[in-house]
């Protein structure tokens, strides 16, 4: 089961009860994606601090398809590993529905996030570092752009002693 979702089944169906949460990272800072740009910390604040001075929200869509929300974000913010997000899938909603129980089953669990770029810059290796975007939305998907990018993701930094670990073990290989 995906720490924070509660998915209970009924005759058969996903029946989301009360602790129809899901969390996870949304976007881990300086990690680059699939399509070659690494987001840096402080890129979503300025869009954050609009969004919450005109009580707007940031939407909770299925499949980045402006026609399917599923649910509604009820925290989003910046944090030392990335854009943390954590929210509800709305029971009303056959696709919310859906969504839970394909989590459920670890068929899905990618975020993803919809955004429009302000400031970038290139890199020497290439990429697009993106240090302030204007956040539309966060999707839940089958095939995150940021593979690290999912649901159920507290803390980013399994990943990032994961890959310490590989590092002292190859050194130590070596003879480092």
């Amino acid at each position: 089961m995906v720490p924070g979702l509660e998915v209970k089944f009924a005759g058969g169906a996903p029946v989301l009860s009360e602790g129809q949460v899901i969390e996870g990272y949304a976007s881990l800072f300086g990690l680059t994606d699939q399509g070659g740009d690494a987001v840096m910390p402080g890129a979503f604040a300025a869009s954050l601090a609009r969004l919450a001075a005109k009580r707007d929200k940031v939407r909770m869509l299925w499949q980045h398809d402006p026609t399917r929300p599923i649910g509604v974000w009820d925290e989003i913010r910046e944090d030392e590993q990335g854009l943390w997000v954590k929210g509800r899938l709305l029971p009303e909603v056959a696709q919310a529905r859906e969504a839970a129980a394909l989590i459920q089953a670890g068929a899905i669990d990618g975020l993803s996030i919809g955004y429009r770029t302000i400031r970038a810059e290139r890199d020497q290796k290439g990429r697009r570092i993106l240090t302030e975007v204007e956040l539309w939305e966060v999707s839940l998907v089958t095939f995150p752009m940021l593979p690290e990018a999912k649901v159920g993701r507290k803390d980013a930094d399994d990943l990032r002693e994961v890959a310490a670990l590989f590092r002292q073990a190859a050194c130590a290989l070596r003879g480092e």
